[in-house]
């Protein structure tokens, strides 16, 4: 692991990592191995240090997901206003270093306010370039009390994210406020970087996590876990069909009043995009708490959505996902979200318009401009019928030509990313079923059952060479369909694009010696269980 402190010494060190993984690429070209397959990417998470186990699993994520994993220390004088903690900020540099190095972190950039250009002074008070978020997301919630706070975050993350130039940025959903506006500024701004939000980490009494939590005593922390009861109770109060505000409100206040040493400053519901304030949840809404245990202040949120649930099932080729996934939306009356289907629909689309394979501009264009529709299909052995832009598809997209071209299409990122959108925007609604290698991480990360499929390798090379039999192809052995699968395993998991990812709150389902039948009724005993906790 590296620790970088200047500007020059990051810029050296990512152009010797991106000419590293471009020499690897090059010898897979050579080896005639696809490129797009080659994990390149590189994950930043910003930290103002003081590292703890919520930091932790915004690491563990990035690790996954990327080649190479950059964390950010930087204690930043903007974001404090002249009566907040700045000087007092606890910085732990060196136990800092020793926390990255045993998770795993490749280089450490941890600069001074004078190395980025930032005196150390208030964003009022400052003359540095700044970049200033829509008035409207900066100055409800926090930002009534901690005045150019969040111009202060807006203006450090676009200088991380110009310098790291990450793929992906790793935030927790602890600090929603700052979540959404880091999200808004990414996309007015048309940054090439994808914000990864994380389940906010809680310590056992439900307190949650916070590099501030060392300002408080022992006896401090117990009351404290008063936000979290009360956030708590709305939440019972939402499942049992409380959708106004004030009453969701009330329920958090009621609560927090039997703990009198916490002072609330601001308890609001408000949606988690926009962070308008809402008069009632329709669809999802932020409950949002501020409050101060003496001289600290502590923040904590909790999303209310209304929606049926989401089942997001994961795994390797030849796991038997798709087969399970139709059989498990039939039996529970949800919808079947066939997203080879929509890869098939588009690709049929690019031959209609005659655009050439390799014009990746051309069709990134296309792909953001097409509308795909899934309807319910006749049965289980066609369980959607297809749409793209009007015009049903659904048997010419299994034609031999849509099948040879398929590939060569979902692998370009930008078709990915704007079939991705469509998908979760049915996803907003709920009560589908979706399967493929990255639908619990990346697609539907929010999912309220998460299955990862799998099944040995000598186990799906059996099942492979039966489906070659009964489809009279010629015979493959054993010991070839066992190295072949296991190939595009590793060629899976390590794709720059969609890898193959088991989630960290998904459960495993081993397939080995089970019937189709009997895996489906696992996931609707798993998805039942679920529900009754919801």
């Amino acid at each position: 692991m590296r620790l970088l402190t200047t500007v020059a010494a990051l810029r050296c060190y990512l152009a010797k990592r991106r000419s590293e993984n471009q020499l690897c690429q090059s010898e897979e070209l050579l080896s005639n191995e696809a490129t797009s397959w080659y994990q390149t990417p590189v994950g930043l998470v910003p930290t103002m240090g003081a590292l703890h186990q919520g930091h932790l699993s915004l690491i563990e994520r990035a690790r996954r997901e990327n080649a190479t994993v950059i964390v950010s220390i930087f204690v930043n004088p903007l974001q404090f206003g002249p009566n907040e903690d700045f000087q007092r900020y606890p910085r732990t540099l060196e136990a800092d270093g020793q926390f990255c190095e045993q998770a795993g972190v490749d280089a450490i950039f941890a600069p001074s306010p004078e190395e980025l250009g930032v005196p150390q002074k208030s964003i009022q008070d400052s003359i540095v370039t700044q970049v200033i978020p829509p008035s409207a997301m900066i100055s409800r919630l926090c930002g009534r009390s901690r005045l150019g706070h969040f111009q202060g975050v807006a203006t450090i993350v676009t200088k991380l994210f110009n310098l790291v130039q990450p793929d992906r940025a790793y935030f927790g959903q602890k600090d929603g406020q700052q979540l959404a506006i880091i999200r808004k500024l990414v996309a007015d701004l048309n940054l090439p970087t994808e914000i990864v939000a994380c389940p906010t980490v809680r310590e056992a009494s439900g307190l949650a996590l916070s590099s501030r939590n060392q300002y408080l005593t022992a006896s401090q922390k117990q009351q404290a876990a008063a936000l979290y009861r009360g956030l708590r109770q709305a939440e019972a109060a939402f499942k049992a069909g409380v959708r106004n505000t004030s009453t969701l409100i009330a329920a958090v206040e009621q609560e927090l009043a039997m703990v009198t040493t916490v002072l609330v400053e601001y308890i609001e519901l408000v949606e988690p995009t926009t962070l308008m304030s809402l008069e009632e949840v329709k669809e999802e809404g932020m409950l949002a708490i501020a409050a101060r245990l003496g001289s600290t202040r502590l923040i904590d949120n909790t999303i209310l959505r209304d929606r049926s649930p989401v089942i997001a099932i994961d795994g390797p080729a030849g796991a038997g996902k798709s087969t399970v996934a139709r059989q498990v939306a039939a039996n529970l009356g949800l919808v079947y979200l066939d997203t080879g289907a929509m890869y098939r629909a588009f690709t049929w689309l690019v031959l209609q318009e005659e655009i050439a394979l390799d014009d990746e501009c051309a069709i990134a264009e296309l792909a953001n401009l097409c509308v795909i529709e899934l309807t319910p299909g006749e049965n289980l052995q066609s369980p959607v019928r297809v749409w793209i832009n009007h015009t049903d598809v659904t048997q010419v997209i299994r034609t031999p030509g849509v099948t040879s071209k398929v590939s060569a299409i979902a692998a370009q990122s930008a078709v990915r990313e704007a079939l991705v959108k469509q998908q979760q925007n049915w996803g907003k609604k709920g009560g589908l079923v979706a399967e493929g290698r990255d639908i619990g991480t990346h697609v539907f990360p929010d999912a309220e059952v998460k299955i990862f499929l799998t099944a040995s390798v000598s186990e799906r090379a059996r099942r492979r060479q039966q489906d070659f039999k009964k489809q009279g192809q010629p015979e493959v052995s054993l010991e070839q369909l066992e190295k072949d699968i296991a190939e595009r395993d590793w060629k899976d998991s390590t794709r720059k694009v969609s890898p193959l990812q088991k989630a960290a709150d998904a459960i495993e389902i081993q397939t080995d010696g089970l019937s189709i039948s009997e895996v489906t009724a696992k996931i609707i005993d798993f998805y039942q269980q679920r529900l009754s906790q919801l």
